[in-house]
């Protein structure tokens, strides 16, 4: 009798280590799913960037240091994304988003860039980009958040140690990126 309810535990054993280990799997593809996710966007985005800095290029008196803002924001979060550099590509990513807000203010005062329709298709385009990534990136942290709790929290610790299973970071941005806009500053060139 004895015997049978030693096996009887066992088998609970085993069967919870098996959900334990199951549920902290299914996790850890939900990160690499929505980083994946990202990935894409960030890939569009950076395939239309250098169409939207050609388009202002047309116009000689745009300011080539903003577009060179752009250019080299846009090749460091290409860097960071190859690295797959969590934090190198939050701070990558406010570099890049302010150049491309100054693009969009500086573009303000020249009304024929303004009113050039494919400007205008590809700053929608991007808009639309940014917004779809800002959305992908909330979804990014909020799976990186559960399963780092499930990495830490007891007893999924003990099967998460066993397997290696890690902590993952957050796609944290800089201290600049979460302020309120200086409308004033944007409008300096």
């Amino acid at each position: 009798m004895a015997g049978w309810i030693a096996l009887g535990l066992l088998i609970v054993v085993l069967t919870y280590g098996m959900l334990l280990y199951n549920g902290l799997v299914t996790l850890k593809h939900n990160v690499a799913r929505a980083w994946a996710n990202i990935d894409v966007l960030l890939k569009q985005r950076h395939d239309e960037l250098p169409k939207l800095v050609e388009v202002c290029k047309q116009y000689q008196q745009f300011e080539q240091a903003t577009l060179e803002r752009v250019i080299a924001a846009r090749a460091g979060v290409a860097t960071a994304r190859a690295a797959q550099d969590i934090p190198a590509l939050g701070t990558a990513e406010g570099a890049l988003r302010a150049g491309l807000g100054q693009l969009f203010a500086v573009a303000e005062a020249y009304p024929e860039l303004r009113t050039s329709e494919h400007f205008k298709q590809l700053q929608q385009r991007i808009s639309g980009l940014e917004n779809t990534i800002a959305d992908r990136r909330e979804l990014y942290n909020e799976t990186v958040n559960l399963n780092n709790v499930r990495v830490e929290q007891f007893p999924d610790a003990l099967i998460a140690r066993l397997f290696n299973f890690e902590l993952k970071p957050l796609l944290e941005f800089a201290a600049s990126e979460k302020s309120d806009v200086d409308m004033g500053q944007l409008f300096k060139g």
